[in-house]
């Protein structure tokens, strides 16, 4: 399964193309399969081919199959290529829909590549078409997480030589490593760091991520620009910058494992989903920059259930959408708000899945709210359910831990 830390009963997943947003849980609500792209940011009249499109609904195209494949991505301004992010350390391009023949880079010799270890995430810079650059996040033998800057070599090769390590720092168990890398619309990289394993986020008096002291259980951002001695640069706008004790690297806290969350194209709107304790799956919802010094509630809170009631979370922010453990759920794959107009019954809706239900689902988000929620319908099972991705155009897709990576299209 993917690097989430949650306890994986159920096997077998649903990969159904499912835009979530956060509601209350409700399986009643039918996706929208009717032309008009609804929302914010989705105010125009649908034409009588869109509208088609929409009637017919969705389905998955596969793309490719990989060995332990864990995401996708694509640089900023390459519409021809997909990148694939396999746990054992290696990455992948898929250029003009076919699989080139040698990985983009391979970092094996350095990767621990077991259970919830691995290689788990990878960032393009904004300006990559001109600068080449390009972020990573690993586990590496030495058990310790590893933010590394690379530079490619030729648009399908990276060079292997030119790593730069930005951020190491110690994970003392093997689980909930986060993983989660990208650049928001300010464009500035955004790392996602799990509270450091085990069960109930046991390291420390209260755990590490309520403590602004640790960089695990949190969103980081940093520009990973140079800043005089130093690998990267603490942006000025960090909400901690001038907290004594505190990371100034720290954006958000109160995460258990962030394993992936996304910005809305369109928008700026951040989606988390954070992976539960036992009990409560969780996605949580900030309109453009108001994540910014968000305590998200754990270890005191489980989605919005009392997990430590003698312990209090300030200013705890609630999810806006929950799944039970009871309802078969276990680690929930955050997903993406489809901007794909290819897909109108899909757009301006979140789809997102969770890898032991294995439901595609969508639903549209709000502050607070998420109403909508559904199963998007029509979409074939995929087992293990790893994450979800996005490509220079907008497109998105969906990955299974068994090998096959998908693409969401019109039917």
């Amino acid at each position: 399964m993917p690097r989430r830390g949650a306890l994986l009963v159920a096997v077998a997943v649903l990969l159904a193309v499912a835009l979530v947003a956060c509601g209350g849980g409700s399986d009643g609500a039918t996706a929208e399969t009717t032309g008009a792209a609804t929302g914010a940011a989705a105010a125009t009249t649908p034409t009588t081919a869109t509208g088609a499109a929409a009637r017919r609904g969705v389905k998955l195209v596969q793309v490719g199959s990989f060995d332990q494949p864990l995401y996708v991505t694509a640089p900023p301004a390459d519409k021809r290529r997909i990148f694939v992010v396999s746990q054992n350390g290696t990455i992948w391009v898929v250029r003009g829909g076919r699989k080139l023949p040698a990985p983009f880079l391979d970092i094996r010799s350095q990767v621990q590549d077991s259970g919830e270890q691995g290689l788990l995430g990878l960032a393009f810079a904004p300006g990559y078409a001109q600068s080449g650059l390009f972020y990573i996040y690993y586990t590496g033998k030495d058990q310790k997480q590893h933010l590394v800057e690379y530079r490619r070599r030729s648009d399908d090769t990276a060079d292997a030589n030119s790593a730069r390590p930005l951020i190491v720092f110690d994970d003392p168990e093997a689980n909930h490593n986060g993983g989660q890398l990208t650049f928001g619309p300010d464009h500035l990289l955004y790392i996602g760091t799990g509270d450091g394993g085990g069960g109930n986020d046991q390291h420390g008096a209260r755990g590490n991520a309520q403590n602004l002291g640790s960089p695990l259980g949190k969103i980081l951002r940093i520009d990973p620009a140079r800043s005089g001695s130093k690998a990267y640069t603490i942006p000025a706008g960090n909400p901690f910058v001038r907290t004594s004790g505190a990371r100034p690297e720290i954006y958000a806290y109160g995460l258990r494992n962030p394993w992936r969350f996304s910005f809305d194209r369109a928008t700026g709107d951040l989606t988390i989903g954070d992976v539960g304790q036992d009990q409560v799956e969780e996605i949580d919802f900030a309109r453009r920059g108001t994540a910014r010094g968000g305590n998200y509630g754990w270890r005191p809170w489980e989605g919005r259930r009392r997990n430590f009631p003698g312990e209090s979370a300030p200013g705890a922010r609630f999810p806006v959408l929950t799944k039970l453990h009871s309802d078969g759920w276990c680690s929930i794959t955050g997903g993406y708000v489809v901007r794909d107009r290819a897909v109108p019954g899909l757009y301006g809706r979140y789809v997102y899945s969770d890898y032991c239900k294995g439901e595609l689902r969508s639903a549209r988000l709000a502050s607070g709210r998420a109403t909508g929620d559904a199963k998007i319908p029509g979409l074939r099972m995929v087992s293990g359910a790893d994450s979800f991705g996005e490509d220079a155009l907008g497109r998105v897709y969906v990955v299974s831990g068994s090998g096959p990576v998908y693409r969401f299209a019109a039917r």
